[in-house]
This record gives structure tokens, sequence and C-alpha cells, in this order.
């Protein structure tokens, strides 16, 4: 408490606290004001129906990852979602089209091109997802907009009102990061994942008892217990393997100018456990919606085929049907699919961020060398293997993670709004992030000789 009250009795750092809360108060605001053509009786039916169907899996991952909701029909819809995308893009791009690269190594001035770039290329992925969802609101399988308002130019008016409130929000963003705390899009994903935090509690809460053996639906005293416990356990082991780190030594060349010897100290170069971050379980979980969508959609394809002998329909509508039901969410095949793919993103991810090469010239650049390998070619190799071995480590840390949800769903009949915190992508990002601002903040108070809110030995 103590220190709590230290951090608001620095000015400067309080302005910046509560200049951060006042955007993101902002922020959620403008997810309860809707696009004027919709209404909002049918959306609401719609949304409860979109609980019960498969699509409901692409809409709840995109909500999740964007910090924006199911719905999406209010002015920040799309939330912070297109940006990412933009930002991924263009990392991705850097490191296989030679121009980006080098624009990247031109320093602060190729960083101000490429957000520009970020920033364009933002509005037109705006421009087009908007585009495509109010013309699905505009569908029958939707319908959701007002008759009055099913025309082209109402269409364009709600493409344009959603565009311009992305565009506010990447504002927001930089606007954290300049004069608040914290990484700004960081904090309006997180507050968008911790926005459903109140919903899982409330149904906590109806549903709890005091009863060792309750009644189906409801959630008895040990399983209350085991749930705290598991929460706790989780974020302590995400904590730990966030801020996990492989220490490499290395130590610096001597050289002597005068009389005095300069250099010739031991250092160590970190290289995180999980070098990859969240990434990994974003692009396993968002490709992995897919095959449950086409399937579904080839099993209603072909329900209508029929043949004189025999019925070609039902046989490959039950097939296509059997596939679809085994890649939800809960079933053994989905969950080894899962683990796969966040083992190949972990190692592809880690590639594409991580050159050893590059690191093995820097520190030759500064003098330094890895104790027992030659600077140059075998310093990269000896990197490479050690980040191999590590990302291993990271990737399995994952796994457990993004499937914890699914088995405390499984294991403790838990409702999935609840099982999602104790794991998964918003878990992570929450984390991370809280972590990120703890330490930003921490910087500001031992800058004034205040004691940190870490304490360090």
């Amino acid at each position: 408490m103590d220190k709590l009250i230290t951090i608001f009795k620095i000015p400067e750092l309080r302005r910046k606290i509560l200049f951060t809360a006042l955007l993101l108060a902002i922020y959620r605001i403008g997810f309860y004001v809707p696009l004027p053509i919709v209404n909002q009786a049918q959306l609401r039916n719609w949304e409860e129906q979109l609980n019960t169907n498969a699509a409901g899996k692409i809409f709840g991952t995109v909500a999740m990852f964007g910090g924006t909701s199911i719905g999406m029909s209010t002015i920040f819809g799309l939330g912070i979602m297109p940006y990412i995308s933009a930002s991924i893009i263009f990392q991705l791009l850097g490191s296989v089209v030679p121009s980006l690269e080098a624009m990247m190594k031109e320093g602060e001035s190729g960083r101000k091109r490429i957000n520009e770039y970020t920033r364009y290329a933002t509005v037109i992925l705006c421009a087009v997802q908007s585009a495509f969802w109010v013309q699905y609101m505009m569908s029958p399988q939707m319908n959701v907009v007002l008759p009055q308002y099913r025309d082209f130019w109402h269409g364009m008016v709600s493409v344009c009102i959603m565009t311009a409130g992305t565009v506010f929000l990447m504002w927001v963003g930089e606007q954290i990061d300049e004069y608040g705390i914290g990484n700004g899009i960081s904090l309006l994903i997180m507050a968008g994942i911790l926005s459903r935090l109140p919903v899982a509690l409330q149904g906590l809460w109806q549903n709890a008892t005091t009863r060792l053996t309750p009644e189906p639906g409801k959630y008895g005293i040990i399983t209350i217990v085991l749930l705290i416990g598991l929460f706790i356990a989780v974020v302590v082991g995400v904590v730990a393997i966030t801020e996990s780190q492989r220490r490499i030594p290395t130590q610096s060349a001597k050289h002597v100018r005068g009389r005095r010897v300069f250099g010739g100290t031991r250092q160590y170069l970190p290289l995180k456990v999980n070098q990859a971050g969240v990434m990994p379980i974003i692009f396993a979980s968002s490709l992995l919606i897919f095959p449950s969508l086409i399937f579904n959609g080839l099993a209603r394809a072909t329900a209508g085929l029929r043949s004189e002998t025999w019925t070609v329909g039902s046989f490959f509508a039950t097939t296509f049907q059997d596939l679809a039901d085994a890649f939800q969410r809960q079933s053994y095949l989905y969950t080894i699919c899962n683990i796969v793919m966040i083992y190949f993103f972990c190692y592809f991810w880690t590639a594409i961020t991580f050159n050893p090469k590059d690191m093995s010239e820097n520190l030759k650049d500064y003098g330094s060398f890895i104790p027992g390998y030659r600077p140059g070619r075998r310093t990269a190799e000896y990197l490479e293997k050690v980040m191999l071995r590590i990302t291993y480590v990271g990737a399995a840390f994952l796994s457990l993670v993004a499937v914890i949800p699914s088995l405390v769903q499984n294991g403790l009949n838990v409702d999935f709004t609840v099982a999602q915190f104790l794991g998964g992508t918003g878990l992570l990002i929450v984390v991370s992030v809280c972590l990120d601002l703890v330490q930003k903040i921490d910087s500001h108070l031992v800058m004034r000789n205040y004691s940190g809110l870490v304490n360090r030995k």
C-alpha cells in the first residue's frame, strides 16, 4: 500500500497513469456505442444463437485477439486487430524483402517510415474488413440491420465509421506510448480481455454452492478451491517462464591504452526461453478455426445429393460432419493439432525474430566473445543450437498453457467463460502486459530514488 501511495506522490507518474486510465475508459465506452443501422434486439438474439454454432469460434477468436466483442457492431467494432495484422505483415516481410530489411536497419528514420506504411495498410485492412462485416450484417444469415437502412449509402457510412473507429484506437495507442505509461496497443488488448472477467465472475458466483456434492450445473466448494489454486499456480508459472532466461557468458577483449588496461570483464547474453511470446498460440488458434467451418460447409453442401441406388449425400454429409466435430475445441484431434502447430510456429517465429549470425557479428564488433567459441560462424552455430533447445521448452510451456482451459472445462465441468481465464492466449497477454507495465513504473520510481515495486537482490 505504501508503494501505491508513493506512485501517486510523483506528479509526472501520476499524470501518466491518470492519462492512460482516461484513454482506456474512452476505449471501453466506444464499445457501447452501436452503429446507427443496427437493430439491437435482433443483434442480441443473433449473439445468443452464435454461442451454439461452429461459426462462433471464429468470431470469439477475433474478439479475443482484437480486444473487441463477438457482436462487433459498434463504432469500435473491429477493435485494434487490423493494426496488429498490418504490424505482423510488415514484420514478416522485413525478413524476406531486402528493401524493408534495409529500412529496418536504418534506425529511427527507418522505423518511422515502416510505421507510416503500417498505418496505411491498417486503413486498407479496416475498409476491407468493415465492408465484409457490414455486408454480412445485411445478409439473411445475420439480418440485424433495420430494413430502411439496407442500401449502399448507409452501408458505406457504416464502413467509414468502423474504419475511423479503428484509426482512432490506433491514435489512442500512440498517445499512450508518448504521454502515458506502458505499451498502448498492448494495454488496449488487455483491457478488452479483462472486460470479460466480470461476466465470468458473475456466472461463477451465481452457480456456486457450499455443498461438497452439488447438483448438476453448480460448482461445489471443492471445485471453487481447485479453481482458485489452479489460477494462482498458472499465473505463477506464466510469470516464471515469461521472465526466465538462458544466460550465455560473454567476455570482452582486453586492450591497453597508455598504462591502463580496459576490457576483460565478464558479462552474459540473455536469451529468453519464451522467445516467440504469444504469437504461436495466436497463429495456431486462428488456423484451427477453419477446418471446422470448412467441413461444416461441405456437410451442408453435400446433404442434398441423391443417387438411385444409395444416398451419396448422406455418406459424404456424415463424413464431413464427423470431421467437423473432430475439430471442435474440446476434441483430442483439436488438442493434438493445436500442440503440433504451436511447436511449428514457435520455431518459425523464433527463426524470423532471432538471427544468430547478426548477434555474433554484433558481439564481434563490440569486442566481445563467448569463451570456448571463436567469433563469427562458430559463435553463430552455438547460439543457434542453444536457441533450438530452449525454444523446445518454450513451446512445451505454450502448449500446456493453451490446453489448460479445455482440460479444466472437461475435468471440472466448468463453463468455458470461466475456464479461459485459467490459461490460453488471454492469460498470456494479460500477464505479459502487466509485467511490462510494472517494469516501467518501477523504472520511474528507481530513477527518482524510490524503492521499486519489484524487490531485486
